[in-house]
């Protein structure tokens, strides 16, 4: 892309390229030897460093506790240290940060520092991007910064909190001005949905600099569930064409998880493309999901061996499997099945991550439609995409 080499520092443009797709290229080839000899590992992983968050969006699955009274968690930097040895043995070189804020944290910096063989990608909001921190990302250069904004300013302070948005903006401006490679998030919602899949939302992010748009498609998650955000299954297929449709007008990498490159529904977790380390050690299987059965002092300490022999991890990707259209395709059990899966976990015996009361909040959860969409799936129609989703990005950072 051209864009790439005009407005990113060639320094990092070469990081990304090695550290980021080369080795996720490798990643996953590993990953696939291993599908075939039946060994459960990931070749991504999710760090969540913390449950601090300088924000409270409607929706969020990690900072809501019970009496919104929120303990400060940190994931202790040795043991995230522990996991990356073994993982980096195993090909694993492309980590998420995900909060709460990872900007709040000093272990996020002493990763980014400590690790200049790996490729971090930070989840953030955007509101801590001042010309002193973007220097030091710049610095490192090892590091895409994944900016969550959710639509116009409207649309997104309404969610987000009055402010956020300029903040947000003023954040890409620095990176735009540092030449930073860095992406926006974007969590589609039946509210913003006629807004941020158009020419008009997706320009001002190229103008600014982004050259990755990462779509998600909001879950009703925790005490402020805020169902009337869900999308319904008109606005699901209506998505999934304005993407291939934007795809081939806008020079801008355009990013969905959902969907692979036949246009078949994806879950990565049911894959095992990715599992999440959670900021009090827990394994699990996606960042909503905030249940466990499985830590990182399990086995004494040893990750590879605490993944693979995880009955909980396998007997949840068959779960998903049963529940759709086996390997082919597969939806969202969060969404799609919300009882069914409080019942499964309460099967499994999972200890409750969140804070809250997650499995009573699964039994009152209303169902909406996921992004599997049976005898409707379109295909890729583009060629950039379909090698990008069969060789490279499919799995990456594929939750929101």
């Amino acid at each position: 892309m051209i864009r790439c080499f005009r407005e990113v520092s060639w320094r990092l443009l070469f990081k990304a390229g090695w550290l980021w797709c080369f080795k996720a290229f490798l990643a996953l080839h590993a990953f696939r030897k291993r599908i075939k000899c039946g060994i459960l590992f990931p070749p991504f992983l999710f760090f969540s460093l913390t449950n601090i968050c300088n924000l409270r969006c409607r929706g969020c699955w990690v900072v809501q506790e019970k009496g919104n009274i929120v303990s400060p968690v940190l994931l202790p930097l040795e043991k995230i240290e522990q996991v990356i040895r073994i993982g980096q043995r195993n090909s694993v070189y492309f980590y998420t940060l995900l909060g709460g804020e990872p900007f709040l944290t000093a272990t996020m910096w002493e990763l980014l520092e400590g690790h200049p063989e790996a490729y971090f990608q930070v989840i953030t909001n955007g509101q801590f991007l001042d010309t002193n921190n973007v220097g030091r990302l710049k610095k490192l250069g090892n590091v895409s910064p994944l900016i969550s904004i959710d639509g116009f300013e409207t649309e997104n302070d309404a969610r987000r909190g009055a402010g956020t948005f300029a903040k947000a903006i003023h954040g890409c401006r620095e990176l735009c001005r540092q030449k930073l490679l860095y992406g926006v998030a974007t969590v589609i919602t039946a509210r913003n949905f006629e807004n941020v899949l158009t020419d008009g939302y997706i320009r001002q992010f190229i103008e600014l600099g982004a050259l990755y748009l990462w779509f998600y498609i909001y879950r009703p998650v925790g005490t402020d569930s805020a169902s009337e955000l869900a999308v319904n299954r008109e606005q699901l297929l209506e998505l999934r064409q304005r993407l291939l449709w934007l795809r081939r007008k806008m020079p801008i990498i355009l990013i969905d998880t959902y969907w692979d490159a036949q246009g078949r529904a994806v879950c990565p977790a049911s894959k095992g493309m990715a599992f999440v380390v959670g900021s009090k050690g827990s394994i699990e299987p996606c960042p909503p999901l905030t249940v466990a059965r499985n830590f990182l002092d399990d086995n004494n300490g040893d990750f590879y061996k605490t993944i693979n022999e995880s009955n909980f991890l396998r007997h949840f990707q068959q779960f998903i499997r049963d529940r759709y259209d086996g390997e082919k395709s597969q939806g969202c059990v969060l969404i799609d099945y919300p009882q069914e899966l409080g019942e499964f976990l309460r099967q499994e015996q999972v200890v409750d991550m969140s804070g809250r009361d997650f499995l009573a909040e699964l039994d009152t959860a209303i169902p909406h439609e996921s992004h599997f969409l049976p005898d409707k799936e379109i295909p890729e129609n583009y060629w950039v995409y379909r090698v990008l989703k069969k060789m490279l990005f499919f799995g990456m950072g594929a939750y929101g």
